[in-house]
């Protein structure tokens, strides 16, 4: 930060995290009352800026500051990312792909321990192409919760596997809010954190799989009616997997969301149009004076978290422009020694900020800019393997602990489930769900041998490349 751009505060450096510090109070204020809401945390990171502008000595250079965080690259990109990757995600969902998913699992006689593994496998696969675990939740809680369950299977490992695939296509996607965030906030590419990721990733889903197989069966019943699931089942749907791939090939090739889904919705559309899977009238339409359709859904869907992430970067620099940084830095030194102790005070950050606010992507955020980026530099941890840490570790808990809002939302669908097939299709408490999401709590182990262990550490080398080892650890 240059010095003409250095806020004084009354009360000192520390005065500069009251942003945060009010931000976080809020967010642990509407957790507590089972509210965690994105809409709630902008109040709590707007509360935190005001509040502060008070004890500003230049009130004027604070207003700058506030600004200057808006328009920061670190906080545009995201947005940039997040309003590409909401029209993509919002055509491909409009589109079939769910109902195409379905037709196979129940096409190739999946049953019982069979079916929970498919579907596992089916959440993974829609929730990495459409980037949205709570979509997953949403569309295999509906169809193949109560599915699964007539046909043998487990219901809370059927559950947790479909939470789980959500939680696992959330923490890999390039188009996930969580992925975009966690390599922005590092200064890196989206690409390349992704293929450094995948070896967390598919280990967890590999033993996840494992697991399942011991206890996926279980269930009284051995047959559901085809007409049951008849009108959410549509083989065409398939034919969606092609720009699904697409993206996530060009995204992992190119490293740049923008370009990946500007490529994917566009092959989209033109392949749901020739199929007859969408229309233009369902993408975009003007009715009775207003404009909707899929593709405005698709970007007002994603402006709570653009807003909150503009909010949450003007907080950063208050920080850094107060010395607030530099303080963190000076604190952290007294504990963390190490390359290993920083990945420890990282991931122990990223998991008790996700597991009160109950969100995963905005604890990324604040963790990632103030804390995560500067001591990994100070080490020398790559980006790649910073950007991990937060988004595997922030994917675990705030899927598998019971107040957090992805097994509330899947508690309302495993009710409307038992309220139309009866008893025999139960309706599932968050509490009775919370062992079972198999993935995330293998995800959590793993991490937390790979910091242990250095399995998968990597250091900047003297390029900028990703090197195993230093010549000269960092003191």
């Amino acid at each position: 930060m240059e010095e003409n751009k250095k806020l004084d505060f009354y009360g000192g450096g520390w005065i500069s995290f009251l942003p945060f510090l009010v931000f976080v109070v809020v967010a642990i204020y509407i957790s507590a009352l089972k509210a965690p809401d994105v809409k709630g945390m902008w109040i709590g990171a707007m509360a935190g800026i005001m509040i502060t502008f008070f004890f500003s000595k230049d009130r004027m250079k604070y207003s700058e500051i506030v600004i200057e965080g808006m328009a920061d690259k670190i906080a545009i990109v995201p947005v940039a990312c997040w309003i590409f990757a909401g029209v993509f995600a919002g055509v491909l969902r409009s589109s079939g792909l769910v109902e195409g998913i379905i037709w196979a699992a129940y096409h190739i006689g999946a049953s019982g321990t069979i079916f929970v593994m498919v579907s596992f496998i089916a959440s993974a696969v829609f929730a990495t192409a459409a980037g949205t675990g709570f979509g997953t939740i949403a569309a295999g809680m509906s169809v193949l919760y109560p599915a699964g369950v007539l046909l043998g299977a487990n219901p809370v490992v059927l559950a947790g596997a479909i939470v789980g695939g959500g939680a696992f296509g959330d923490n890999l996607a390039p188009i996930s809010d969580t992925t975009i965030v966690s390599a922005t906030s590092q200064g890196t590419d989206v690409g390349g954190v992704v293929k450094s990721r995948l070896k967390y990733s598919l280990v967890a889903a590999g033993i996840t799989l494992v697991f399942i197989a011991i206890l996926g069966g279980g269930g009284s019943i051995s047959n559901v009616p085809y007409e049951t699931l008849q009108g959410y089942m549509n083989p065409k749907g398939l034919i969606m997997m092609i720009p699904a791939a697409l993206t996530i090939y060009v995204a992992i090739k190119k490293g740049d969301i923008i370009v990946a889904t500007t490529i994917g919705t566009i092959v989209s559309i033109i392949i749901a149009l020739l199929f007859g899977l969408n229309s233009f009238e369902n993408l975009f339409y003007v009715k009775d004076g207003a404009v909707g359709g899929v593709l405005v859904n698709g970007i007002g869907g994603m402006v709570d978290i653009c807003i909150l992430a503009l909010l949450v970067l003007s907080c950063v620099h208050i920080m850094k422009a107060g010395g607030g940084d530099k303080k963190l830095l000076e604190l952290a030194e007294t504990f963390v020694k190490t390359a290993r102790s920083a990945e420890i005070s990282i991931a122990g950050l990223v998991i008790a900020m996700s597991t009160v606010m109950g969100l995963n992507a905005p604890p990324i955020l604040a963790v990632g800019t103030s804390y995560a980026k500067p001591i990994g530099e100070k080490f020398k941890i790559h980006p790649y393997r910073r950007a991990n840490l937060l988004d595997a570790t922030a994917c675990t808990l705030v899927y598998s602990l019971p107040w957090t809002p992805a097994l509330l939302f899947a508690q309302s669908f495993a009710k409307s489930a038992n309220e139309q097939f009866g008893d025999v299709v139960p309706a599932l408490t968050p509490n009775q769900l919370a062992p079972w999401i198999i993935y995330c709590w293998v995800l959590l182990a793993i991490m937390i041998f790979a910091i242990g262990s250095g399995w998968g550490r990597v250091y900047v080398g003297p390029n900028g490349e990703p090197v195993k080892k230093l010549e000269k650890e960092v003191a």
